[in-house]
């Protein structure tokens, strides 16, 4: 079942673990690539030291996150690596979560080609891979996610066993750096960095 808009209109820190276990889907002529979501990361705006809007106003990149969830979030990191993020809450609260790894499920194929990578393991464990494997680009920014292009929806069976671990890569953020806000699907070998104990 598709998420509608009420999934996303809420806190960051509520929408981020339930993410984990959910499918991200993009249609495209080329066809449709999935994968389910097995680690993220909330970016919790003006209360938050390492969230692009944590200083930002609603007219520079982070502007998307000024108005209601459920829309892409896109920026580049190292001026090469374009990262996927779902905007989160309501209007005028500016949070997101970045996606940081899929389990690819369908067009494992078109994602191979998009990433020229064979390794399935290796094709989406990482924020800027996923977002190359999934067919995500620049003109992406502001897609909603209640439409018939890019959605999430929920799969069948238990939920996941979720754990809570600091985020990576935010040495800049002072306190923020220890804040348990990135969430992954235990145990799962499709994340990024193993959690450390």
């Amino acid at each position: 079942m598709k998420l509608d808009r009420n999934f996303y209109l809420r806190s960051g820190l509520e929408v981020a673990p339930e993410l984990i276990g959910k499918q991200l889907v993009h249609v495209t002529p080329e066809g449709a690539t999935k994968g389910i979501i097995v680690e993220v990361e909330a970016y919790m705006g003006h209360s938050d030291a390492a969230a692009h809007s944590y200083k930002a106003d609603r007219s520079g990149r982070t502007a998307v996150q000024y108005g209601l969830g459920g829309f892409l979030y896109l920026f580049t990191v190292y001026g090469m690596h374009l990262c996927t993020n779902i905007v989160v809450n309501r209007k005028e609260q500016p949070e997101a979560i970045l996606i940081r790894a899929l389990e690819p499920t369908d067009g494992i194929e078109l994602m191979q080609q998009r990433r020229n990578q064979q390794n399935i393991r290796a094709l989406c464990n990482g924020p800027g891979k996923l977002t190359q494997a999934m067919g995500i680009q620049k003109h992406h920014y502001g897609a909603d996610l209640c439409g018939g292009e890019f959605y999430i929806e929920t799969l069948d069976g238990p939920a996941p066993p979720v754990a809570a671990t600091k985020r990576i890569n935010i040495d800049y953020a002072g306190e923020a750096i220890d804040y348990l806000w990135r969430f992954v699907w235990r145990d799962n070998p499709y994340i990024s960095v193993p959690p450390r104990n």
